[in-house]
């Protein structure tokens, strides 16, 4: 389990330079942060949020999880990737969804909401052409320009890796066809060693090497010493951000209980496939320092 990496998603808006740099220091690989223009209450932007945190901190890699894509022009999107991979010492992770779950954002930003698989799948190769060419023209569905050059173009080669997140098979399609890996939440371990190999042979199918494709989990934790705490805390977090009951599904699709449980459930998700794992924080407030703090040195030193 040497290639494991780690990372923990932003749990507030406000505090970010505070909070990365304690994320930093605790040993994560990985910042995220996602993103929605209104939702169920206070929610970020995933490119001002990161760049926050990219001038606080030196090493930690950001990941947005997710760029809501169809949301966007395209043009601006590389723009916006390219500008913070390069202000960050191509340290930019671009994490993108559909969303949908909250169609007034998509109405609001004049998006039809049957449209955002297509749109998205647009967009990706839009955003990977300017990261990658020159002087390039685009005729497409939603998007047509010429002569486009982004300068400075990403630091990474050939371009900021891409992460596609989703739970069903047409965002597989997109990973298999478009990233560099996968990212699903609300899964089992099950469901997400389905996924893997559906992927896998998705990527054949479009000619693609997966060899170095990586296999992802964004997973809402809760780590305490009382097991029903640590579970009642995942359970009103995730009804708040969801708006609807989750006291019967924390088991199913969260990690919370006692460290040594945590552990276990999480070795059950590395078992079936996952190498960078995501954990934003299911938890009070007042109790996400304590949160990560149980996370970086009594779950994951397990695997490291």
């Amino acid at each position: 389990m040497g290639n494991l990496q780690f990372g923990v998603a932003l749990p507030a808006v406000t505090g970010i330079a505070e909070f990365a740099q304690q994320a930093e220091e605790l040993g994560f690989d990985f910042l995220a942060c996602g993103e929605h223009v209104m939702f169920h209450g206070p929610v970020a932007n995933t490119f001002i949020s990161l760049s926050v945190a990219a001038g606080a901190t030196r090493r930690i890699k950001l990941l947005s999880s997710v760029v809501l894509l169809p949301l966007y022009q395209p043009v601006i999107v590389a723009k916006m990737g390219a500008t913070l991979d390069v202000a960050s010492g191509g340290r930019y992770n671009f994490g993108v969804g559909i969303g949908g779950e909250f169609p007034k954002e998509f109405e609001a930003c004049g998006v039809p909401v049957n449209q955002r698989g297509a749109r998205t799948n647009e967009a990706l190769e839009v955003i990977t052409k300017l990261w990658t060419e020159k002087n390039v023209a685009f005729a497409g569905k939603f998007t047509r320009f010429s002569g486009v050059t982004i300068e400075p173009p990403p630091v990474q080669k050939p371009h900021p890796p891409i992460w596609v997140a989703g739970r069903k098979e047409p965002a597989m399609k997109r990973a298999a066809r478009y990233a560099n890996g996968w990212i699903p939440y609300m899964y089992t371990p099950q469901q997400l060693k389905e996924s893997l190999d559906t992927i896998a042979r998705l990527g054949k199918e479009y000619g693609r090497d997966m060899s170095t494709f990586i296999p992802g989990l964004f997973i809402f934790s809760a780590v305490h010493a009382n097991s029903d705490e640590a579970r009642q805390m995942a359970a009103e977090r995730l009804g708040r951000n969801y708006a609807q009951d989750f006291s019967k599904l924390v088991n199913r699709y969260a990690l919370a209980g006692t460290p040594e449980e945590c552990q276990k459930r999480l070795k059950e998700y590395l078992d079936a496939g996952a190498q960078t794992v995501i954990f934003p924080l299911a938890c009070r407030p007042e109790y996400v320092s304590e949160n990560l703090r149980l996370l970086a040195n009594e779950v994951i030193p397990a695997f490291r």
